[in-house]
């Protein structure tokens, strides 16, 4: 049996697809299309993961399932390339070059980036494809681990309208809402806005906890009676308890979300936005990240009011 968590799958014609990138996000979410009945390519830098991922979905796939040495092998034959890698950086590397995904897809193929990067490379990738005859979608995604484990994602797209109708009802086999938002490099910058407030809400949220903590209140109630009103949020919802208990190993990591954070502040920089909040709980994520905790999700922000 698989990983992931139960779902019915829309019925969407099968496709030939491939998935570059098995991290967190990534393999589930390869996951959710294998079981929903398309033939997955997998792509991993490394490759026992890869091998592991073919293993785990093969018995219940109703596709065929095959994992490749480059991002080149698995994009060969494929109707739609998948990515979702760390940055930048690795996202070039996994399209552009000999053994890049570009490389080996057919002209009119889809290529669709769920990695977290600059607006700059979506339009850049977007460029190199209508080159080559190919689309590029600007895809990111919200909603976590979790969300990549129930196949509940949010995706912000950019891209052209016609490539993007082609390939949302496949998106949608491990998300809940998949949305067009504007041309090349919208997506991005779409989920920068979601982050900005992201960042804005846990530092309140943190810092609500701990004065009611200091108050002497039982903050587990507290959150119960105020998130029935105004105060409610996502956050409040999925990580008020163990911020209260102190567990930080539930999500999205410090050093991603600081990775985020800071393509947020380049891009305010290029279009003038003022973001004081946002620059300043920057800063209080380098401060978890010192105080050793990188790899804490980012309700962790509370550990430096205590």
């Amino acid at each position: 049996m698989s990983s992931l968590n139960p779902k019915t799958y829309d019925s969407v014609p099968a496709h030939k697809v491939a998935f570059l990138g098995l991290g967190v996000m990534g393999y589930p979410m390869a996951g959710h299309l294998a079981l929903a009945g398309h033939s997955v390519a997998v792509y991993n830098r490394t490759t026992t993961k890869s091998a592991d991922w073919q293993k785990e979905f093969e018995a219940q796939a109703k596709g065929a399932l095959r994992h490749a040495a480059t991002p080149r092998e698995a994009a060969v034959g494929a109707d739609i390339v998948f990515c979702c890698v760390g940055n930048d950086d690795d996202l070039r590397s996994v399209v552009l070059g000999d053994d890049g995904a570009f490389a080996g897809m057919a002209k009119g193929a889809v290529f669709v980036d769920h990695t977290t990067a600059s607006a700059d490379v979506a339009r850049e990738l977007s460029k190199a494809a209508l080159e080559r005859g190919l689309h590029f979608i600007d895809a990111p995604v919200s909603g976590g681990q979790a969300g990549a484990q129930n196949g509940a994602l949010t995706v912000m797209c950019g891209g052209d309208a016609a490539a993007f109708a082609r390939v949302q009802p496949v998106i949608a086999t491990f998300a809940r809402a998949v949305t067009l938002l504007g041309v090349s490099g919208a997506g991005q910058l779409a989920k920068m806005v979601n982050q900005i407030a992201i960042a804005g809400l846990v530092q309140g949220l943190s810092e609500a906890i701990a004065f009611g903590q200091r108050a002497g209140l039982d903050m587990n109630e507290v959150l119960a009676v105020i998130g029935k009103g105004a105060a409610q949020s996502w956050q409040m919802d999925n990580r008020g308890k163990t911020m209260i208990e102190g567990k930080f190993d539930y999500g999205f990591a410090v050093d991603w979300m600081r990775k985020d954070l800071g393509l947020v502040l380049d891009e305010a920089k290029r279009n003038g936005a003022r973001l004081p909040v946002t620059a300043l709980v920057d800063q209080f994520y380098a401060d978890v990240q010192q105080a050793g905790g990188r790899r804490w999700d980012t309700s962790s922000l509370i550990t430096r009011l205590k």
